[in-house]
Protein backbone atom coordinates (compact mmCIF):
# COMPACT_ATOMS: atom_id res chain seq x y z
CA UNK A 1 0.00 0.00 0.00
CA UNK A 2 1.46 3.37 -0.97
CA UNK A 3 1.98 5.42 2.17
CA UNK A 4 1.69 9.17 2.52
CA UNK A 5 5.48 9.37 2.24
CA UNK A 6 5.46 7.38 -1.01
CA UNK A 7 2.70 9.58 -2.41
CA UNK A 8 4.65 12.69 -1.41
CA UNK A 9 7.93 11.40 -2.83
CA UNK A 10 6.32 10.45 -6.14
CA UNK A 11 4.72 13.87 -6.57
CA UNK A 12 8.02 15.56 -5.74
CA UNK A 13 9.78 13.30 -8.27
CA UNK A 14 7.28 14.25 -10.96
CA UNK A 15 7.92 17.91 -10.15
CA UNK A 16 11.70 17.42 -10.27
CA UNK A 17 11.30 15.85 -13.72
CA UNK A 18 9.43 18.93 -14.90
CA UNK A 19 6.14 17.07 -15.27
CA UNK A 20 2.89 19.01 -15.44
CA UNK A 21 0.56 17.42 -12.87
CA UNK A 22 -3.16 17.55 -12.22
CA UNK A 23 -5.58 15.61 -10.03
CA UNK A 24 -9.26 14.85 -10.41
CA UNK A 25 -12.13 14.30 -8.00
CA UNK A 26 -15.83 13.54 -7.97
CA UNK A 27 -16.22 14.88 -4.40
CA UNK A 28 -17.31 11.53 -3.01
CA UNK A 29 -16.53 10.85 0.61
CA UNK A 30 -13.85 8.30 -0.26
CA UNK A 31 -12.05 11.00 -2.30
CA UNK A 32 -11.32 13.07 0.79
CA UNK A 33 -8.17 11.25 2.04
CA UNK A 34 -6.40 11.72 -1.30
CA UNK A 35 -7.38 15.39 -1.41
CA UNK A 36 -6.23 15.88 2.18
CA UNK A 37 -2.88 14.26 1.42
CA UNK A 38 -2.51 16.35 -1.72
CA UNK A 39 -3.06 19.47 0.38
CA UNK A 40 -0.21 18.34 2.64
CA UNK A 41 2.06 17.51 -0.31
CA UNK A 42 1.44 20.27 -2.86
CA UNK A 43 -1.73 22.38 -2.67
CA UNK A 44 -0.84 24.09 -5.96
CA UNK A 45 -1.76 20.99 -7.99
CA UNK A 46 -5.01 21.82 -9.82
CA UNK A 47 -7.90 19.45 -9.04
CA UNK A 48 -10.35 19.11 -11.92
CA UNK A 49 -13.95 17.95 -11.65
CA UNK A 50 -16.70 17.65 -14.23
CA UNK A 51 -19.93 19.43 -13.42
CA UNK A 52 -22.17 17.39 -15.68
CA UNK A 53 -25.28 19.37 -14.79
CA UNK A 54 -26.61 16.31 -12.95
CA UNK A 55 -24.65 16.57 -9.69
CA UNK A 56 -26.54 16.38 -6.42
CA UNK A 57 -26.91 19.75 -4.67
CA UNK A 58 -25.32 18.05 -1.66
CA UNK A 59 -22.23 17.28 -3.76
CA UNK A 60 -21.83 20.92 -4.76
CA UNK A 61 -22.17 22.00 -1.14
CA UNK A 62 -19.60 19.37 -0.15
CA UNK A 63 -17.25 20.80 -2.80
CA UNK A 64 -17.57 24.20 -1.16
CA UNK A 65 -16.91 22.68 2.26
CA UNK A 66 -13.75 20.98 1.02
CA UNK A 67 -12.55 24.10 -0.77
CA UNK A 68 -12.72 26.08 2.48
CA UNK A 69 -11.22 23.26 4.54
CA UNK A 70 -8.36 22.24 2.24
CA UNK A 71 -7.67 25.37 0.22
CA UNK A 72 -7.18 23.37 -2.98
CA UNK A 73 -7.65 24.79 -6.46
CA UNK A 74 -10.80 23.04 -7.70
CA UNK A 75 -11.24 23.63 -11.45
CA UNK A 76 -14.68 23.07 -12.96
CA UNK A 77 -15.15 21.43 -16.36
CA UNK A 78 -18.41 21.48 -18.28
CA UNK A 79 -19.71 19.25 -21.10
CA UNK A 80 -19.05 20.66 -24.56
CA UNK A 81 -22.40 19.47 -25.92
CA UNK A 82 -25.43 21.25 -24.38
CA UNK A 83 -28.25 19.18 -22.91
CA UNK A 84 -30.58 20.51 -25.63
CA UNK A 85 -28.54 18.42 -28.10
CA UNK A 86 -28.62 15.33 -25.89
CA UNK A 87 -32.30 14.51 -26.40
CA UNK A 88 -33.97 12.03 -28.74
CA UNK A 89 -37.06 12.69 -30.86
CA UNK A 90 -39.30 12.07 -27.85
CA UNK A 91 -37.36 14.62 -25.80
CA UNK A 92 -35.76 12.09 -23.44
CA UNK A 93 -32.26 12.93 -22.26
CA UNK A 94 -29.45 10.69 -23.45
CA UNK A 95 -28.73 9.04 -20.08
CA UNK A 96 -32.05 7.18 -20.36
CA UNK A 97 -31.45 5.64 -23.80
CA UNK A 98 -27.68 5.66 -24.44
CA UNK A 99 -25.85 5.80 -21.09
CA UNK A 100 -22.44 5.05 -22.61
CA UNK A 101 -22.67 7.96 -25.05
CA UNK A 102 -24.03 10.11 -22.24
CA UNK A 103 -20.99 9.27 -20.11
CA UNK A 104 -18.65 10.11 -22.97
CA UNK A 105 -20.20 13.51 -23.70
CA UNK A 106 -20.68 14.55 -20.09
CA UNK A 107 -17.59 13.10 -18.40
CA UNK A 108 -14.94 11.71 -20.72
CA UNK A 109 -14.89 14.37 -23.44
CA UNK A 110 -14.52 17.32 -21.03
CA UNK A 111 -11.52 15.58 -19.42
CA UNK A 112 -9.73 14.77 -22.68
CA UNK A 113 -8.41 18.30 -23.14
CA UNK A 114 -6.98 18.27 -19.61
CA UNK A 115 -5.07 15.05 -20.28
CA UNK A 116 -3.69 16.49 -23.51
CA UNK A 117 -2.31 19.48 -21.58
CA UNK A 118 -0.68 17.54 -18.71
CA UNK A 119 1.89 14.81 -18.13
CA UNK A 120 0.57 13.15 -14.95
CA UNK A 121 -2.99 12.53 -13.78
CA UNK A 122 -3.41 11.81 -10.05
CA UNK A 123 -6.57 9.71 -9.79
CA UNK A 124 -8.00 8.32 -6.54
CA UNK A 125 -9.52 5.04 -7.76
CA UNK A 126 -9.32 1.94 -5.55
CA UNK A 127 -9.05 -1.66 -6.72
CA UNK A 128 -11.76 -2.80 -4.31
CA UNK A 129 -14.41 -0.59 -5.94
CA UNK A 130 -15.08 -2.69 -9.08
CA UNK A 131 -13.69 -5.44 -11.31
CA UNK A 132 -12.56 -2.86 -13.88
CA UNK A 133 -10.51 -1.05 -11.24
CA UNK A 134 -8.89 -4.28 -10.05
CA UNK A 135 -7.17 -4.41 -13.44
CA UNK A 136 -5.50 -1.03 -12.99
CA UNK A 137 -1.89 -0.51 -11.88
CA UNK A 138 -0.52 2.16 -9.57
CA UNK A 139 1.04 3.80 -12.63
CA UNK A 140 0.04 3.20 -16.21
CA UNK A 141 -0.38 5.03 -19.51
CA UNK A 142 -3.45 7.17 -20.07
CA UNK A 143 -4.79 8.76 -23.22
CA UNK A 144 -2.90 11.54 -24.99
CA UNK A 145 0.49 10.49 -23.63
CA UNK A 146 -0.48 11.30 -20.05
CA UNK A 147 0.49 8.99 -17.16
CA UNK A 148 -2.15 7.88 -14.67
CA UNK A 149 -0.98 7.71 -11.06
CA UNK A 150 -3.26 5.90 -8.58
CA UNK A 151 -1.88 6.48 -5.06
CA UNK A 152 -5.02 5.04 -3.41
CA UNK A 153 -5.30 1.90 -5.55
CA UNK A 154 -4.45 -0.59 -2.78
CA UNK A 155 -6.49 1.14 -0.10
CA UNK A 156 -9.83 -0.30 0.99
CA UNK A 157 -12.96 1.23 2.48
CA UNK A 158 -11.86 0.49 6.04
CA UNK A 159 -8.57 2.32 5.52
CA UNK A 160 -10.36 5.28 3.97
CA UNK A 161 -12.74 5.54 6.92
CA UNK A 162 -9.85 5.22 9.39
CA UNK A 163 -7.98 8.09 7.72
CA UNK A 164 -11.08 10.27 7.71
CA UNK A 165 -11.63 9.58 11.41
CA UNK A 166 -7.98 10.14 12.34
CA UNK A 167 -7.88 13.55 10.66
CA UNK A 168 -11.41 14.66 11.57
CA UNK A 169 -12.49 15.05 7.95
CA UNK A 170 -16.15 15.52 6.95
CA UNK A 171 -18.27 12.86 5.21
CA UNK A 172 -20.33 13.48 2.11
CA UNK A 173 -23.82 14.48 3.36
CA UNK A 174 -25.54 11.69 1.39
CA UNK A 175 -23.54 8.92 3.05
CA UNK A 176 -25.79 9.18 6.11
CA UNK A 177 -28.74 8.40 3.82
CA UNK A 178 -27.22 5.13 2.56
CA UNK A 179 -25.33 6.26 -0.54
CA UNK A 180 -21.85 4.73 -0.90
CA UNK A 181 -21.02 5.62 -4.51
CA UNK A 182 -22.29 9.08 -5.40
CA UNK A 183 -22.23 10.40 -8.95
CA UNK A 184 -24.88 12.00 -11.11
CA UNK A 185 -28.46 11.97 -9.88
CA UNK A 186 -29.81 9.79 -12.74
CA UNK A 187 -27.15 7.09 -12.27
CA UNK A 188 -27.03 6.91 -8.46
CA UNK A 189 -29.10 4.95 -5.99
CA UNK A 190 -28.62 3.79 -2.42
CA UNK A 191 -26.22 0.93 -1.76
CA UNK A 192 -27.47 -2.65 -1.78
CA UNK A 193 -26.33 -5.05 0.92
CA UNK A 194 -23.87 -7.68 -0.29
CA UNK A 195 -22.72 -5.77 -3.39
CA UNK A 196 -19.65 -3.64 -4.02
CA UNK A 197 -20.17 0.10 -3.87
CA UNK A 198 -20.20 0.61 -7.65
CA UNK A 199 -23.09 -1.86 -8.21
CA UNK A 200 -25.60 0.80 -7.18
CA UNK A 201 -24.59 2.95 -10.14
CA UNK A 202 -26.56 2.69 -13.44
CA UNK A 203 -28.59 -0.05 -11.76
CA UNK A 204 -30.09 -2.55 -14.23
CA UNK A 205 -27.97 -1.33 -17.16
CA UNK A 206 -24.95 -3.67 -16.76
CA UNK A 207 -22.78 -0.59 -16.37
CA UNK A 208 -20.63 0.44 -13.40
CA UNK A 209 -18.08 2.84 -14.95
CA UNK A 210 -18.52 6.28 -16.53
CA UNK A 211 -15.55 5.86 -18.88
CA UNK A 212 -12.95 7.96 -17.08
CA UNK A 213 -11.34 4.79 -15.75
CA UNK A 214 -11.86 2.65 -18.85
CA UNK A 215 -11.69 4.84 -21.97
CA UNK A 216 -8.93 7.08 -20.61
CA UNK A 217 -6.55 4.29 -19.61
CA UNK A 218 -4.61 3.10 -22.66
CA UNK A 219 -2.77 5.42 -25.03
CA UNK A 220 -5.11 6.54 -27.76
CA UNK A 221 -6.37 9.76 -29.30
CA UNK A 222 -9.82 8.66 -30.38
CA UNK A 223 -12.26 7.99 -27.55
CA UNK A 224 -15.40 8.25 -29.64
Amino acid sequence: MPTFEQFRDRVHAFRAEGKKIFASTSFQGHSVPMLHMLMRIDPTVPVYYVNTGYLFPETLRFRDTLRKLLGLNFVQLRPLVPKSQQRNEEGALMYSWDPDRDSYLNKVQPMERVLAEHDVWINGVRADQSDARKRLSVEQPAAYGCLRYHPMLDWNARMVHAYIKEHGLPPHPLEAEGYLSIGDMPSTRKAMEGYDERTSRWYGLKKTECGLNTELVANKTDNG
